[in-house]
């Protein structure tokens, strides 16, 4: 880019010189906080300054960590008291920056990097007495609009022990701004060991002896709650605290406890915080058996999916089955002596004495079907048609039942191959068999063999059949001639 505009041009004609006078283009001038020496002084809070980057410079030693500002400008602010401040670029055009430091003496040499942003806010805690720099600029050339704005954030209502906010019926929710939370002296600030930037505090009497939760949910940082009797934060015990969103703690009636919600240090955006303290809801006792659809031959498996939502943990587990009997322990197994529907139930004890418990109907029925006679021919010859009878018993219940008829086939790959199949209900019955009747025509393929073998499977439909040996028969060979 051109620094200045040609003012004469020289233009040669034949016959002579001549010289063409050019008028020259007006420079913006840098501003008067255009370097860092110069930074305007940020005095009273909320402060906002705009203006046009044009003609800004940098200046030798100038630091670019956002490595984008190629002209720039110079805010400083020194507190008087430490509070939390928000500086935004909010009004400004396209391409401006902003980068924050803190001074460390020794000019614009001496600067500790903070951060840099190209769109929404910086927050952070300014310290009393501490001195930092705001350096904002532009990779545009040309008119470029800035407005650089910077506001303090106030604590929020219940930063203060003193101002606790009151938690009414249960279940009791909130949210606050923890963004400028801060803490006071004789506060705990090493809540589980972990060291806190700020806090919030909550305060309920129980009404009754319960386990309670609290739950805190927070964008960019480390929560801790704890959970403390006491009147003053001098006098202050605890009863309970942990790193993490969660704290869950036994209450006595009538006792006041104070619930602080503390996050560890942050440095950029918002703070926002969700806070709900409830009853803890029991554990949840679901469970699941195999097979599902039992028999009284069957040793059936019980296992438990019991899972405790506050993470306090299962102490113990105990099965009651609907017939009388009991066992305990994550997975049991049980037979029923009879066919039934029997109700099954777990009950699950957490370690801090919650209890949850489900059922279910475990629905025992045995079925069972039998093949009691096969008949085939002894003999057949190619193209005769000849009838084949599979008789069937069932002695429990009616049932649906596919039979299925196959023949042999030869080679090293053989085996049977499916030749027909009926399907029949088959009531039950202690005196009487029902028949399948089959009829096969013998091909000259048979012949060429000499001899087929047929099997008979059956098969209950949509039900297992206990006793499933029995299924299947195979017949004496057929001899079969041309």
């Amino acid at each position: 880019m051109m620094q200045a505009m040609l003012r004469r041009l020289l233009v040669a004609l034949a016959g002579g010189l001549f010289v063409l006078a050019v008028p020259t283009a007006a420079l913006s001038s840098p501003p008067a906080n255009d370097n860092f020496g110069d930074a305007d002084v940020i005095s009273t809070l909320p402060f906002t300054d705009s203006g046009d980057l044009n003609g800004t410079t940098t200046e030798p030693g100038e630091q670019n960590f956002c490595n984008f500002q190629t002209s720039t400008v110079w805010y400083t602010f020194t507190p008087s008291t430490t509070t939390t401040i928000s500086a935004d670029l909010n009004g400004s055009q396209f391409g401006v920056v902003m980068t924050a430091y803190q001074s460390h003496g020794g000019g614009v040499g001496g600067l500790g990097f903070l951060s840099c942003i190209f769109g929404g806010s910086l927050n952070f805690t300014a310290n009393a007495g501490t001195t930092y720099y705001f350096q904002i600029g532009t990779f545009f050339s040309g008119p470029v609009q800035m407005q650089f704005n910077v506001r303090e954030i106030p604590p929020p209502p219940n930063d203060g022990f003193a101002d606790a906010k009151a938690v009414g019926a249960l279940p009791f929710t909130d949210s606050a701004d923890m963004t400028a939370a801060t803490t006071e002296p004789d506060e705990p600030v090493t809540p589980a060991g972990f060291a806190i930037a700020g806090s919030v505090w909550y305060v309920f009497t129980a009404t009754e002896s319960e386990s309670l939760t609290a739950n805190a949910n927070v964008c960019c940082a480390t929560l801790t709650l704890a959970a403390y009797t006491g009147d003053s934060l001098a006098s202050l015990t605890e009863v309970k605290s942990a790193i993490g969103q969660m704290l869950t703690f036994s209450s006595v009636a009538g006792t006041t406890y104070y619930i602080q919600v503390g996050r560890g240090g942050a440095f950029g955006g918002t703070i926002p915080m969700s806070f709900r303290l409830e009853s803890t809801p029991p554990p949840v006792a679901n469970f699941g058996f195999s097979p599902f659809s039992p028999s009284v031959f069957d040793s059936i498996q019980f296992f438990s999916f019991a899972f405790d939502p506050v993470g306090i943990g299962i102490e113990t587990m105990k099965w009651e089955f609907g017939d009388g009997s009991t066992d305990a322990g994550f997975s049991v197994f049980h037979r029923y002596s009879a066919d039934a529907d029997y109700t099954a139930k777990l009950t699950v004890t957490t370690f801090d004495g919650r209890t949850g418990s489900s059922s279910q109907v475990v629905h025992v029925k045995t079925h069972d079907v039998a093949i009691t006679r096969f008949v085939t021919p002894s003999s057949a010859s190619a193209g005769q048609t000849r009838a084949i009878s599979v008789d069937l018993r069932n002695t429990r219940y009616t049932e649906t039942v596919q039979v299925q008829l196959l023949k042999s086939v030869p080679g090293s790959f053989g085996g049977f191959q499916l030749v027909g199949t009926l399907t029949h209900e088959v009531p039950a019955s202690r005196n009487h068999t029902i028949p399948f009747d089959f009829n096969y025509t013998f091909t000259s393929d048979d012949a060429v063999i000499g001899k087929v073998t047929f099997q008979a499977i059956a098969t209950i439909v949509n039900a297992p059949d206990a006793l499933s040996a029995d299924n299947t028969a195979i017949s004496s060979p057929t001899r079969v001639r041309p």
